[in-house]
């Protein structure tokens, strides 16, 4: 896990950062986070659910089960045409402070170096290069994670989000993979809501409940996605890497731009 330190320059003038070598810190994750503006890109690509924290449902698209993410080969590249925005700005991150309410900029201890990296404030003591334009796309995105949440919480009080045992066939002589703890929108209770209640969905909470329904047909994805990875590991081992002409197929889209149209 992470251990988040919050940067300023009075602490942390001098030093540098080590940029994130591609995706491995997220190579057991098994869902990320995702935003109501990214969901055009994402849906080509992903199965969109929603999880249950604490009283309130959170949108995620499911990455893989068990302790593999399998969108994320053994080099650490990231094998899809879409990288959701919750995973792009490590080592980078906005951290709840102290102070309820407020968040910091922070970075992964892990990645800070007093020799090595790029620098991460300038001579003015603000902050340089990509380490100002992670926190400028951190920021927008913490912006729309509001009006995520929000559309969120219009389904939940709805009534229309259900729990969703998944099951995902992985062919002939194999067991199939279990994921549980998984919610999905309920077709019907949608369609049959009253006028009155399908109204407040208006907008956004309807686009975020189209787009978990549509997401569904994804599901094939992740069972090929295992099958990859259970097949590099049988036949080349655990250090396989990924060719390099599975570059044209997997050309992340992983830089930090709030730009989703």
């Amino acid at each position: 896990m992470p251990q988040w330190i919050a940067l300023s320059p009075s602490q942390h003038a001098g030093l540098g950062y080590l940029p994130r070598d591609g995706y491995h810190f997220a190579d057991q994750l098994n869902v990320a986070g995702i935003l109501l503006a990214e969901l055009p890109k994402l849906l080509p690509h992903y199965v969109v659910v929603l999880l249950k924290e604490g009283e309130h449902f959170q949108p995620m698209v499911l990455l893989g089960v068990g302790e593999r993410n399998l969108y994320v080969a053994p080099n650490g590249k990231w094998l899809g045409t879409y990288v959701p925005a919750s995973l792009r700005g490590y080592p980078f991150a906005l951290a709840n402070s102290e102070q309820p309410g407020e968040k910091v900029f922070a970075i992964d201890a892990d990645h800070l170096s007093e020799s090595q990296g790029d620098a991460l404030f300038d001579d003015e003591g603000k902050l340089a290069g990509t380490a100002a334009q992670t926190l400028d796309f951190l920021t927008q995105c913490d912006r729309n994670r509001a009006a995520t949440q929000q559309a969120c919480d219009a389904l939940q009080r709805a009534g229309v989000i259900e729990q969703w045992p998944l099951t995902i066939e992985r062919g002939e002589g194999q067991e199939p993979l279990t994921v549980n703890g998984l919610y999905r929108i309920n077709e019907a209770a949608l369609i049959n809501l009253e006028a009155d209640v399908f109204a407040t969905l208006k907008g956004a909470p309807m686009a975020l409940a189209y787009a978990q329904m549509f997401s569904m047909s994804q599901l094939n994805q992740l069972a090929e996605r295992a099958r990859f990875h259970e097949n590099s590991h049988a036949e080349h081992g655990a250090t396989q890497e990924v060719p390099e002409d599975l570059d044209s197929v997997f050309d992340s889209d992983d830089d930090l731009t709030f730009d989703f149209d």
